[in-house]
């Protein structure tokens, strides 16, 4: 059992929020880019994050739990950005403060704060880390990996975001919720070891920019298979042989369908999904290097680290062959 004390609490807001999870990766998606971002971190970080990997795994869907669940109504723009709206990409603002001022809040409301949002994360884990405060590097690191995630779901960037704008609705939750959970077992989700990244407002719009480019595509793929597919072959259909709507009033796509869209996207959903599981880890790896690199080793009694040292070795061994099933204390 990995080190962790907050788990009762975290759980209950889980069971609160399950139901509204069906943007932004899923709890399928979300959970496995934290969890494999803590083995594709460098030691010593790698460790003392392992012995909390049940809690960064859990606590990555929570920032969806807030924003749907709890309403919190600062949370729903740090989940996107729709580029479209804001002109040339070179004019944004570098951060927050910046875009606060040249924006009205009902703007930035509407069409998303995510990047600027990144960074800010990424202050306070770095001060975190600095004050080697261990409850606050937990928290903060599994949510900087949610919008990490959300960076690298392309709809995300986008304000045709479930391809209203192109008679293409569901194509979001369908894209980032429903084809991980179908296939999420076929991929290899083990990736380079974390990186730092120099300048981190750079690496933040580079990673923007990049999946920004596949939105249009992916739109593309949806748009001409569904306009060559009978209705009835892309959707599910009830007993009356209408289709099946779902607690959402969202029409529930075929099994079908969904294989004949993720075989089309050629890889998309699992690429972007190893992309913010290296993204992620390296963000950590950042904000732990710019606090001074601390030693963090006695932030957990030596008997925990130790109970799971055997753990995390055979573990790594399954995750370097891009095997999260296979790990200790799994959820699947």
């Amino acid at each position: 059992m990995k080190n962790f004390k907050m788990k009762p609490k975290l759980i209950a807001f889980l069971v609160i929020g399950i139901g509204f999870l069906t943007l932004s990766w899923g709890i399928v998606g979300h959970e496995r880019i934290n969890k494999a971002a803590v083995m594709a971190l460098p030691q010593p970080l790698r460790v003392f994050f392992y012995n909390h990997i049940d809690f960064i795994t859990q606590e990555a869907s929570v920032p969806d739990i807030r924003k749907y669940a709890l309403k919190y109504k600062d949370e729903n723009p740090r989940h996107y950005i729709d580029l479209e709206n804001f002109g040339s990409i070179d004019s944004l603002p570098k951060t927050m403060e910046e875009a606060t001022k040249k924006y009205d809040a009902k703007f930035l409301n509407d069409n998303g704060t995510l990047p600027w949002f990144i960074e800010e994360m990424m202050v306070k884990l770095t001060k975190a880390f600095k004050d080697k405060n261990r409850a606050e590097i937990l928290f903060l690191a599994a949510d900087l990996g949610h919008y990490v995630g959300d960076a690298h779901m392309p709809l995300h960037t986008s304000a045709n975001h479930d391809g209203q704008l192109s008679d293409q609705k569901g194509i979001h939750s369908l894209w980032e919720s429903r084809l991980p959970e179908l296939f999420v077992k076929n991929y290899k989700l083990n990736v380079p070891q974390a990186h730092y990244f120099n300048d981190v407002h750079q690496a933040t719009w580079d990673i923007i920019k990049n999946t920004h480019t596949l939105a249009q595509p992916l739109l593309d793929v949806d748009k001409k298979l569904r306009t060559s597919t009978a209705e009835n072959k892309v959707f599910k259909l009830d007993a009356n042989g209408k289709v099946l709507k779902s607690k959402y009033n969202t029409a529930v796509f075929s099994d079908e369908y969904a294989a004949k869209l993720h075989a089309q996207l050629n890889g998309m959903v699992e690429s972007q999904m190893k992309k913010a599981i290296e993204a992620t880890a390296s963000f950590w790896y950042t904000a732990w290097v710019n606090a001074g690199q601390p030693d963090l080793s006695d932030l957990d009694a030596p008997a925990v680290t130790q109970r799971n040292n055997q753990f995390l070795k055979e573990d790594l061994k399954l995750y370097q062959n891009g095997d999260l099933f296979g790990m200790q204390n799994q959820n699947d």
